[in-house]
């Protein structure tokens, strides 16, 4: 797999399955030269755990696997618009692009709130590519929380 659709098809299949385990539908991939090398959904409840933000997931899982926390040649491919958590996580694993799919006006921090890359104390900011897959990754998110308002 060599293609941002791809990748970020295969972040939105993480994201489905979070909604099935009764996670907030956000996926994640963590590629290196063209390979998946970490994905998974949020897992916050499943681990009980705040931080377990999808993205937070797979850069805990790619410095495990490569026994490194920086992360520079790697690309993010996540379906929703980074928190401020998750854009400092980002930004201290030195990874070097983040695509993403649905913009969070509400609790984003890349494009919508605080703009975490745009602060004069972020010591790195990736490249950014918005709006990859935005309709379906927010059908998902707007899916399950019609779903969980009317249950």
């Amino acid at each position: 797999m060599t293609n941002r659709a791809g990748f970020m098809d295969a972040a939105l299949t993480e994201a489905r399955n979070a909604a099935a385990r009764g996670e907030v539908p956000v996926g994640a991939v963590l590629v290196i030269d063209g390979e998946i090398v970490a994905r998974s959904g949020n897992v916050t409840r499943g681990e009980n755990d705040v931080t377990a933000h999808a993205e937070i997931a797979v850069i805990r899982e790619a410095a495990a696997r490569l026994g490194s926390e920086r992360l520079g040649n790697a690309d993010l491919y996540v379906t929703l618009e980074p928190c401020t958590m998750c854009a400092a996580a980002i930004s201290f694993a030195r990874i070097r692009r983040l695509y993403y799919g649905a913009n969070d006006p509400k609790g984003g921090a890349v494009e919508s709130g605080v703009r975490f890359y745009c602060q004069p104390t972020c010591h790195h900011a990736p490249e950014v590519y918005s709006g990859i897959a935005e309709r379906p990754a927010a059908e998902l998110l707007t899916d399950f929380f019609r779903a969980r308002r009317e249950s």
